[in-house]
């Protein structure tokens, strides 16, 4: 790629509940669609990989005679996932710093390319995917997958969660992202260029005591102290007023018993 890179500003951070969230996740809830693409001694990229959860996952189902690169913004989060990596024995994982935007390896090197709530952060996802494009290997798969923020929805009604939903979507869309992302991943991926694309749909719910604690005490800590927080009280969209007003009602919501969280992501396979 030549010219400016396009910025690429992540409204999370990696705070501790970030990461918590981040370490729940595994193929079976976040990559299901991508298993029928996967085959023994396959070559894979895993781009913004986190903490390594999903990684690992895939590392196992390519098996030992498969290769995958694992890459993100932060070395700090990438020693974290090599450490989990390696915690589970597998020793076909490299981790790498790396930018979407200007990826340095070979044309077509990979047979897989995959991606998990990373289009949304970026301010150009049309040239990730172009980029991604173009490391993927003809006959290969690139695979992205999206939250989609306009869909989340609960019960009971609670006007301060209507309000952090507002405050988190303008807040990502003033660092330059799109967190309803998941709608837009066909669209996409047609601009970048991609011949073939499938596009599906699958969601997360929360509706036990244990998800429901999980979920609301994991947002009640991020609207306190995350990068989003931080990035919403220096462009005076909110008052730490607000941000703990906000995580108390996380709280309240928690206890209901007949408590009900959803969201949409949306998928994409997508080939030549």
């Amino acid at each position: 790629m030549t010219g400016q890179r396009p910025a690429a500003v992540y409204t999370h951070g990696h705070q501790e509940a970030v990461l918590r969230s981040h370490r729940s996740r595994g193929v079976a809830d976040s990559a299901a669609y991508l298993v029928p693409e996967l085959r023994s001694g396959q070559a894979l990229l895993d781009v913004g990989c986190g903490p390594g959860t999903i990684t690992a996952d895939l590392a196992e189902l390519v098996g030992p005679g498969g290769r995958v690169v694992a890459v993100d913004t932060s070395g700090e989060v990438l020693e974290q996932a090599a450490a989990y990596v390696a915690g589970r024995g597998l020793s076909n994982v490299v981790f790498e710093v790396a930018d979407v935007h200007q990826l340095r390896y070979r044309d077509g090197e990979f047979d897989v390319v995959h991606a998990h709530q990373l289009l949304q952060h970026v301010a150009d996802p049309v040239a990730a995917l172009r980029e991604m494009r173009r490391v993927v290997a003809p006959g290969g798969v690139v695979a992205a997958r999206d939250v989609d923020y306009a869909t989340m929805t609960w019960y009971p009604e609670a006007p301060a969660l209507e309000s952090w939903l507002l405050l988190y979507r303008r807040t990502a869309r003033a660092n330059g992202g799109e967190p309803d992302a998941g709608r837009r991943l066909l669209s996409w991926a047609r601009a970048a260029g991609f011949a073939e694309v499938t596009a599906t749909a699958t969601t997360w719910t929360y509706a036990t005591p244990e998800r429901r604690a999980f979920w609301a005490g994991m947002w009640a800590d991020r609207t306190v102290d995350s990068a989003f927080a931080r990035t919403a009280e220096e462009r005076g969209f909110a008052d730490r007023a607000e941000l703990e007003r906000i995580a108390a009602a996380w709280r309240e919501w928690s206890t209901a018993e007949d408590g009900w969280f959803s969201m949409l992501h949306g998928e994409i396979l997508a080939r030549g």
